[in-house]
């Protein structure tokens, strides 16, 4: 099919700009393909997840129906971890996803080297595979959960984590996270389940004065707070994203 009749095509199903980033990214398209592609746009799929790439912090990382797809507001963590200075830190990261945290920070810090956790298999693959394309020797995937209390490698200088923080039955999640690992999302206790987990252990796998970064969703930010404190943290502080909301705190041990 030629390109333009296949622009014409997934414009009518998904929009301009989604047309537009399906043909930049692929100039070949089959008839056949263009017309999943097109069914795939009307039932709501998310670009990143066709065409299993998404860019975040710079740098292209590859996305399946196991991860969640690289989001702007979670710039916001990987920005707040940098701003901070630490040298050749060792980083650990929970719940790493696609691994777009931990390869950024990685790539933007001079001598970082840290460890991905993912409980799901799919996931830490993707991890792995975007190690290989992006830092390749700067960390290692783990498929482990970090509902254990121990950790191999520990102590660590600094601990990242944009656990699941979505309450069931939140009626506000958006359509494009039909599509994303429910385990990724949600949480028990109202959302708060997983920071409580990690405000626990952690403390067990970061050095004295080592710092930990946690992303947060709208309005958790007193109750996280409450959370960390009440389990021995320090607060630091907090970091909002481009529309103003609180979404990044930072604690010390």
């Amino acid at each position: 099919m030629k390109i333009n009749q296949a622009f014409t095509i997934l414009q009518r199903a998904g929009g301009l700009r989604a047309a537009r980033i399906i043909t930049d990214n692929n100039r070949k398209l089959s008839r056949l393909r263009v017309y999943f592609i097109a069914w795939q746009l009307r039932r709501g799929t998310p670009v990143a997840k066709i065409i299993h790439q998404k860019w975040f912090y710079g740098l292209p990382f590859y996305t399946n129906r196991h991860t969640l797809d690289p989001r702007p507001d979670t710039e916001t963590l990987v920005s707040a971890v940098i701003a901070d200075g630490v040298l050749t830190p060792r980083i650990l990261d929970l719940g790493t996803g696609t691994g777009c945290v931990l390869i950024s920070l990685i790539k933007n810090i001079p001598g970082a080297r840290g460890v991905g956790l993912d409980i799901s298999r799919g996931a830490a693959r993707v991890a792995r595979r975007n190690v290989r394309a992006l830092c390749p020797g700067g960390a290692t995937i783990m498929r482990r959960s970090y509902h254990r209390p121990q950790m191999p490698g520990a102590p660590f200088d600094i601990i990242v984590s944009n656990p699941p923080y979505i309450a069931h039955g939140d009626n506000r999640v958006d359509d494009g996270a039909r599509h994303d690992p429910a385990m990724a999302l949600y949480a028990a206790h109202n959302g708060y389940a997983e920071y409580e987990i990690i405000a626990k252990n952690a403390r067990n796998w970061i050095r004295r004065a080592g710092r930990i970064y946690l992303e947060i969703g709208d309005g958790m930010s007193d109750r996280v707070c409450d959370i960390f404190c009440a389990a021995g943290w320090r607060f630091v502080r907090s970091e909002q994203d481009l529309a103003g909301i609180t979404r990044v705190l930072v604690f010390e041990k």
